[in-house]
């Protein structure tokens, strides 16, 4: 064999490329670290905020909050999580994920709630009335 030889098939070389975005909920705003932004967020599919907010966030699906992101709002939406900073009260129908960098300084209202060891979350917290229902019909058996 020699140096330089091509003894691999076009089949076997692959280049790297960016995953495919998913259908109805990729990412369809981003405000990058830097940033600062006031006023009114609404949107339908995922927003990862990295920089400063100040406002009102409403969402259909996803909110993103990176771990540099600084959030003072009150934020409803599907699916909100958070590493970085929110200063202000959190309605998740879905999920609330708070990330070990987390920290939340309101009340908060969520389906389920997943808090990583080391977020911190200084407010109430109550559970949607849709989900306790589900989890009263269950019963706990002696094995």
């Amino acid at each position: 064999m020699a140096f330089g030889s091509r003894t691999r098939s076009n089949e076997d070389r692959s280049t790297p490329t960016a995953p495919a975005p998913q259908a109805g909920g990729g990412l369809t705003a981003f405000i990058d670290q830097g940033s600062d932004f006031e006023g009114k967020l609404s949107f339908k599919d995922t927003v990862r905020i990295d920089g400063h907010f100040r406002g009102e966030i409403t969402s259909e699906n996803t909110l993103i909050v990176g771990e540099s992101g600084e959030v003072e709002a009150t934020i409803r939406s599907r699916t909100v999580m958070i590493g970085g900073t929110v200063d202000g009260n959190i309605k998740a129908s879905h999920q609330l994920v708070l990330h070990k960098t987390a920290v939340v300084n309101g009340d908060v209202e969520a389906g389920t709630l997943v808090v990583e060891d080391g977020a911190l979350l200084n407010g109430s917290i109550s559970m949607s009335a849709g989900k306790s229902k589900a989890a009263a019909k269950l019963q706990a058996v002696d094995g």
